[in-house]
């Protein structure tokens, strides 16, 4: 997994699947992210996320107030949003 970010916009490419990779999207964006700012983040690849990646997008919504948009590439992802009623809150699209 590789992240980089550029202009508020926040690409994930690879597979999100391990703990490290949530350590590091964790401290990537809480290094880059205020309380009650924006976010996009785009997630061309990767066909899943693991929970842990999840809850911390959640808590960023729900408690810090963050803007989140995902543009996701992965039609497997994007169901999986769906079906966790993710689609909505993190304002989910494909691309």
């Amino acid at each position: 997994m590789e992240i980089s970010i550029h202009s508020g916009i926040v690409t994930i490419k690879g597979n999100i699947k391990s703990v490290s990779d949530y350590q590091t999207i964790k401290r990537e964006i809480d290094g880059v992210v205020k309380s009650g700012s924006s976010l996009t983040l785009r997630i061309p690849e990767s066909i899943s996320i693991t929970s842990s990646v999840i809850g911390y997008f959640n808590k960023l919504v729900q408690k810090d107030k963050v803007n989140i948009s995902m543009q996701i590439g992965n039609e497997q992802l994007m169901e999986l949003l769906d079906e966790l009623n993710l689609k909505t809150l993190f304002k989910a699209k494909k691309v």
